[in-house]
């Protein structure tokens, strides 16, 4: 309540000190004539003067008098007529500044009502790194989040579709060593929007292929979680993704819910360079890219970051990251090893093969992350003069650049 009170009374003070300007009459500025008045009166007295000293005849000082007085009686009127004509009416004015004030004020409360945060203390950043720790480590579980989570409405399927599901329910039971019958009971029951037994029939498919579950599996495993919790990424899933990713840490997919999940950790800066990075290898028509542009933006606006979306290329093969330390706590330099190799037959492949304006702009982009700047300024140079003749491609370079945090 202090908060709003203290609000309110400096934004009154302020509209208060407007108003008084607004209605407060202008100051008159002096005319030109009031001093040819004042210059006039002075001229008067001198010839007085000169008249009693003798140094001018009483017929010419009379003259000269008559001549001065009449130059005075001009400039009084002219003095009269400005004056007269600088009055501001004070109707007008008062509702102008009572206008003011109301607009100061509404405007002012409403601004911050849809911006900002009442109640919010203040948080230095080791708070908010401690905060987002502490969330990662004590959030709900997976079955706590399934139970907050909004039930969605059953999809709508084909007459005696669930009948067929229910048979295939018995049969992956009688067989629990076919991890094909698990793997279509997965797809299955997504489709009726059993999303819990899904991710538990892939738990299990996932089990029976051992060694053989690969990065895609455990990103399947891990999504099906997520949309269950309604969107959040469980510990459970996290285990899912964190494995998805020591497999392979170029799987998109993963890549867009790690992202996400340090979102909802409160670390957007983390989840701004994670699908900043993968849009730079990712094609444009991948879920993730769909998923991740959708997002981005606010993800950005989170992060206190400016940023310019540029048209995503073609996919980039990456290799495996297995052997990378600590890929999936996805550190800078992690990321770094993880897309070195892309980069690098992004590079060759444009090198020989030429490629798309979005291509370019891809690998500028990306070896900017990497943090390789006179690399990226010598393909930024080499795509301007390669493109010069297209004002389209140039443009999608232009953004490149901007994104990469050069100067158009």
């Amino acid at each position: 309540m202090s908060f709003w009170i203290v609000t309110a009374a400096m934004s009154l003070a302020i509209g208060l000190l407007l108003a008084l300007v607004l209605v407060r009459a202008r100051s008159a500025a002096e005319p030109a004539a009031a001093y040819d008045l004042r210059l006039y009166q002075q001229q008067l007295r001198d010839v007085d003067k000169d008249v009693a000293r003798g140094l001018v005849h009483e017929a010419d000082g009379e003259r000269v008098r008559i001549e001065i007085s009449r130059r005075i009686l001009a400039a009084d009127a002219a003095v009269q007529r400005h004056t007269s004509g600088n009055a501001q009416p004070r109707m007008p004015s008062f509702v102008t500044a009572l206008a003011v004030v109301v607009f100061l004020l509404t405007g002012t409360f409403y601004l911050y009502a849809q911006l900002g945060a009442p109640g919010y203390p203040d948080l230095a950043l080791n708070t908010r790194l401690e905060q987002a720790r502490l969330y990662a480590n004590t959030r709900p579980s997976q079955a706590e989040m399934e139970a907050d989570a909004p039930k969605a409405a059953p999809p709508q399927v084909e007459q005696g579709y669930e009948a067929l599901v229910a048979q295939l329910r018995e049969a992956a039971a009688a067989r629990p060593e076919d991890a094909q019958g698990q793997a279509l009971l997965v797809r299955h029951e997504a489709r009726l929007g059993n999303l819990k037994a899904a991710y538990q029939a892939k738990t299990r498919q996932i089990a029976l292929l051992g060694a053989a579950a690969t990065s895609d599996d455990y990103t399947e495993q891990a999504e099906l979680m997520i949309i269950a919790a309604g969107g959040l990424v469980s510990p459970e899933a996290e285990i899912a993704l964190r494995k998805a990713l020591e497999l392979n840490a170029s799987q998109g997919m993963a890549r867009y819910y790690w992202g996400l999940m340090m979102g909802q950790f409160g670390r957007p800066d983390l989840a701004f360079d994670i699908w900043r990075e993968t849009l730079s290898v990712s094609p444009e028509n991948a879920r993730w890219t769909i998923a991740i542009q959708a997002q981005i933006g606010d993800m950005a606006e989170r992060a206190g970051q400016n940023y310019t979306p540029i048209a995503p290329g073609s996919a980039l093969a990456g290799p495996s990251a297995g052997d990378i330390d600590a890929a999936a706590e996805l550190t800078p330099q992690a990321r770094a090893e993880m897309i070195h190799s892309m980069v690098a037959s992004l590079s060759d492949r444009l090198a020989s093969d030429g490629g798309t304006a979005q291509e370019w702009g891809q690998l500028i982009v990306a070896l900017s992350v990497l943090n390789r700047v006179d690399e990226a300024l010598t393909i930024l140079s080499e795509a301007r003069a390669r493109f010069a003749d297209s004002p389209e491609d140039r443009r999608v370079i232009d953004t490149a650049a901007t994104q990469a945090g050069f100067a158009p």
